[in-house]
C-alpha cells in the first residue's frame, strides 16, 4: 500500500480514536516505524494531524472539525457514556441540553423517560425528543448555526436565563490540563456559561478525544460540574482535582 493510500486510513483511526501511535500504525499497515514516521509528519505538514511524542493527534486551533465527523468521531464511547449520564437524569425533572453530538446522544436515551421537561439550543436535539410524548420541549431561540443546527447569542442567552434547571448537560471542544472546558466559539461560550449559572446541577459529556486538543475560548473549570462522564480515565492529576472539587468523574469503559 502506497502512502497515498495510507493517509485516509490513518486519519480515519485518529478520528475515531482521537489520536495514532506510531507502532499501532505500523503494525495495522505492517510496515516499518520510519515509513509511519514519514506519514505523520506529511499529514502534520499538510496539517490534517498534529504530531505528538510516539503519534498523533486530531489538530488543535482555532478551528474545529466539521459536524459530521465529530457525530461519527468515537460512537460507541458516546453511547455508553449518553447512557450513563441519561441514568443520573430522574424522571420528572427539568433538564438544559446543549449544542453537540455527545449531548444529542443524551438526548436518544432520554426518549423513554417521563415527565421531563426539555430546554435546548440545539434543534437537532429538538426533532430527536419528539418522539418522546412524555417530553415538554422548549427550544430557546437565537441565531441559527447552520452547520450544528445550534442556537447562539443574545436571544438565547436571555432565554436561558428565565429558567432554573435541575440538570443541564453540556458539552465541550477541550479540556486543559488545569481542568478548564474550552471551545472554539466564543458566541456558544458565553450561552454554556450562563446554562451552567441556571443549572441546579451540571453534567459534562466528553470522550478522551477532548483531552489532547485546544481551543482558545474558556467556558469554566471542572470546578462548576456536578459530574463528568467520559470513557476513559482522566489525564494528569485532573480525576485528583476533581475529587477535591467535589465533582463526580464516570468512567464508562
Amino acid at each position: 500500500m502506497s502512502q497515498t493510500f495510507r493517509h485516509p486510513d490513518i486519519l480515519k483511526i485518529a478520528q475515531k480514536e482521537g489520536k495514532v501511535t506510531v507502532e499501532g500504525l505500523a503494525e495495522h499497515f505492517g510496515v516499518t516505524l520510519q515509513t509511519i514516521r514519514r506519514d505523520l509528519t506529511e499529514l502534520a505538514e499538510a496539517n490534517k494531524l498534529e504530531r505528538v511524542h510516539g503519534g498523533a493527534i486530531l489538530p488543535s486551533g482555532t478551528i474545529n472539525i466539521e459536524y459530521e465527523e465529530r457525530r461519527n468521531l468515537n460512537e460507541a464511547a458516546k453511547l455508553e457514556m449518553a447512557r450513563t449520564c441519561a441514568q443520573h437524569i430522574p424522571e420528572g425533572c427539568s433538564v438544559f441540553l446543549n449544542i453537540g453530538t455527545s449531548t444529542e446522544a443524551v438526548a436518544r436515551e432520554l426518549l423513554h423517560h417521563r415527565d421531563l421537561m426539555v430546554v435546548t439550543n440545539n434543534m437537532n436535539i429538538a426533532n430527536i425528543l419528539v418522539d418522546n410524548p412524555d417530553c415538554q420541549i422548549i427550544v430557546t431561540g437565537g441565531a441559527l448555526r447552520r452547520a450544528d443546527g445550534g442556537l447562539v447569542g443574545n436571544i438565547t442567552i436571555d432565554t436561558i436565563r428565565q429558567f432554573k434547571f435541575d440538570i443541564a448537560v453540556i458539552g465541550c471542544s477541550a479540556m486543559d490540563e488545569d481542568g478548564d472546558l474550552l471551545d472554539f466559539d466564543v458566541q456558544e461560550v458565553g450561552v454554556s456559561q450562563t446554562i451552567i449559572a441556571q443549572s441546579r446541577k451540571c453534567f459534562l459529556v466528553a470522550d478522551h478525544s477532548k483531552f489532547g486538543r485546544s481551543a482558545p475560548a474558556r467556558i469554566a473549570s471542572m470546578r462548576a460540574l456536578s459530574s463528568v462522564f467520559t470513557d476513559r480515565p482522566l489525564p494528569g492529576d485532573l480525576a485528583i482535582r476533581c475529587r477535591d472539587w467535589n465533582t463526580s468523574v464516570f468512567v464508562t469503559s
